[in-house]
């Protein structure tokens, strides 16, 4: 499939992926004929001071209530259980002093389906098996579908009791269901891990660097406090004896509602460092405080009120601060280490930055805005090596989607020169990897990614890379495990989860492929949600849509990752590939012939393996293309663009 890197005018009907909670009481006619006006109180009660808040916190809105019955729903299978958990522990405290006539125990049942959205409410059978899935739950206990099953399922460390395939009422096919068991009710009971005792925190220091604050007033300042968390994050990393969380792992939860003991226990870490930052003209303000995560008590706090002139400095300062209060002892080399800077330039560091967050964005739009920004940034210091990297991987980037500016010599060469400013930076081993993916220098290529993840086993880039590397070598097992350790490693990003995706089909792992499709998917609208103008996440999930047989989507998605940008030729083959899967032959055939000439030779062997190739194969039009391709080859090997020789822009 896939290669990396319709509007409907109609009202009628909207669709999308949820993960839907659905609740009611246990008993509640018994409370109601014992007890009227005081089960109905307390009900309102439970919802306002209950419900609302936790719901809120995991993100979720309520689609429908009616008496004791609840519809809740959520963007993510895990915000949906996790809630559900967290309600049960909660209203099992309410519960604690009651007698056994006057408590009320509810049911929760949570599932991942389709849905149909019309107006504040929510319909379909992905609603329907919620419900059902509540009747099977035990009072006071959780119990979840199959597809939610699969979605947590190593995320929440909870136990999981399989009950089998249920028939429920009017559904035509049977439900697996699970109960889930570690939720402790009762704050006396033994018999089940409590959810506290789930996620143990490291005996030994560790320490996750949660996003700091932006609170300069301005949006558009939030590169900088992001830019300032990444640096801490690294120079921490740069002490042996100290476990640092990474970076995708906790700008995972930016944004989020959490406390920091409950950070600590996802994040299975000691301690949590959190902060903000302020930035007004030539001043910084930044706070810092470390916190423990068992206790919630602060270890160390922090106010500092500096000239931006001096960042780099205060940025070692905190570093330094955070490992006498953990009393870590610094190894020979630490200390100058944790100081180690590519650039003493502040104003070379802010373009930096902004590049680094454009590039972090998906799309190819976005990496054209991280390019200029490093060359902006590298005007100011030519020898800024850490830019250097950044350039070469943003002009990598433009490459895999085609982009008719990006030059294989420019990033053959901007690779050379970072790895000559400075060796151990492994982004730039990543860089030098790409171009030699591109040069068709395999070996090489792969190489420079495992040089990459010695140095930084936490950079995605590295393992996604790889990944390709060996898709390219028809190694699809040991390119899965490369695509689902870059997906670990960034739990925001789709890219690589879809080629590990692609990589399951291949392999024949239909039941795991079709594991794989409700995360992905869930990915795939969390990245439209943040970027709209990602054409990519259109182009993928398109695809994936329509695996879920969800066709009159997949084509409107189609339509929006061409129409997003009219340039980015990779998206265009991924929609060329779902055409030939719905059969559509013509107009995939269509699409390739647009596409195929502008992302380089090296497609063509990408394509010669490529399994959502296999409807066109026979087809006369698309043996002619590959004809036609494969004589350009050898035409090609000099040409330093992306185009094949012979070929039209745009062709």
């Amino acid at each position: 499939m896939v290669r990396t890197g319709g509007r409907s005018s109609l009202r009628e009907e909207q669709r999308r992926l949820a993960a839907i909670l659905a609740a009611d009481v246990a008993g509640y006619s018994r409370l109601m004929a014992a007890d009227e006006s005081g089960t109905l109180g307390r009900l309102r009660r439970l919802r306002a001071n209950v419900f609302e808040p936790k719901i809120a916190r995991f993100h979720g809105r309520i689609v429908g209530s009616a008496g004791d019955s609840l519809l809740i729903e959520f963007g993510s299978a895990v915000n949906a259980v996790q809630c559900a958990i967290e309600l049960q522990r909660e209203l099992g405290g309410e519960n604690a002093g009651l007698p056994e006539n006057r408590r009320m125990a509810f049911r929760m049942g949570v599932n991942l389906g389709d849905v149909i959205v019309e107006d504040d409410t929510i319909y379909g059978d992905g609603v329907n098996i919620a419900a059902r899935l509540e009747k099977l739950a035990e009072p006071g206990g959780v119990c979840i579908g199959r597809a939610i099953y699969d979605q947590v399922r190593g995320k929440l460390e909870y136990l999981y009791t399989d009950i089998g395939e249920q028939r429920v009422h009017n559904i035509a096919e049977p439900v697996r269901a699970y109960r889930v068991m570690s939720i402790d009710l009762s704050p006396t009971s033994s018999s089940v891990p409590s959810v506290k005792d789930a996620l143990p925190l490291s005996n030994r220091p560790s320490i996750a660097v949660l996003p700091f604050t932006n609170m300069s007033g301005d949006p558009e300042q939030e590169y900088f406090s992001d830019g300032i968390t990444e640096d801490i994050i690294t120079d921490l990393s740069k002490v042996g004896a100290l476990p640092v969380t990474a970076r995708n792992t906790t700008f995972a939860l930016k944004g989020k509602s959490m406390d920091v003991s409950e950070a600590a226990r996802q994040l299975r870490v000691s301690h949590v460092l959190e902060g903000s930052v302020r930035k007004a003209g030539g001043r910084v303000r930044i706070t810092a405080q470390l916190i423990d995560g068992t206790s919630g008590h602060h270890v160390w706090a922090e106010r500092y009120d500096r000239d931006l002139d001096d960042i780099f400095a205060l940025q070692d300062e905190i570093a330094r601060a955070i490992v006498d209060a953990l009393k870590i002892r610094l190894m020979p080399g630490e200390y100058a280490a944790i100081g180690k800077r590519t650039t003493g330039n502040v104003e070379a560091y802010q373009y930096y930055l902004m590049g680094r967050q454009h590039f972090l964005r998906l799309g190819r739009r976005n990496h054209l805005s991280a390019r200029r920004l490093y060359q902006r940034a590298l005007e100011i210091d030519p020898e800024y090596a850490l830019a250097r990297a950044g350039l070469a991987l943003a002009e990598g980037m433009l490459l895999r989607s085609g982009d008719p500016s990006a030059k294989l010599v420019t990033l053959s060469a901007e690779a050379e020169r970072a790895l000559a400013l400075d060796s151990t930076l492994a982004e730039a081993h990543v860089a030098h990897a790409m171009a030699q993916f591109q040069k068709e220098q395999i070996e090489l290529a792969g190489a420079a990614c495992r040089r990459a993840i010695a140095l930084d086993p936490d950079l995605y880039e590295a393992h996604r890379t790889l990944g390709d590397v060996l898709r390219m070598e028809r190694k699809f097992a040991e390119a899965a495990a490369a695509y689902e350790k870059a997906a670990e490693v960034d739990r925001n990003s789709y890219g690589a989860m879809c080629m590990l995706w692609d990589c399951r089909k291949t392999l024949g792992e239909e039941e795991e492929a079709h594991r794989l499709s409700g995360e992905l998917l869930t990915r795939i609208e969390k990245a439209m949600q943040l970027y709209p103008d990602d054409g990519a996440a259109y182009s993928y999930g398109c695809y994936v849509l329509h695996n879920l047989g969800l066709d009159e989507r997949a084509l409107q998605w189609a339509e929006r990752a061409i129409t997003i940008d009219p340039e980015d030729y990779n998206s265009h083959y991924n929609v060329a590939c779902f055409l030939a899967a719905i059969g559509a032959v013509e107009k995939a055939i269509d699409t390739l012939e647009h596409c195929v000439p502008q992302l380089g030779l090296q497609q063509v062997h990408w394509m010669a393996q490529d399994v959502d190739m296999n409807s066109l194969r026979d087809h006369p039009r698309y043996r002619a293309l590959m004809e036609r391709l494969e004589v350009s080859l050898a035409k090609a090997e000099g040409q330093s663009g992306s185009g094949i020789e012979g070929w039209p822009s745009g062709a």
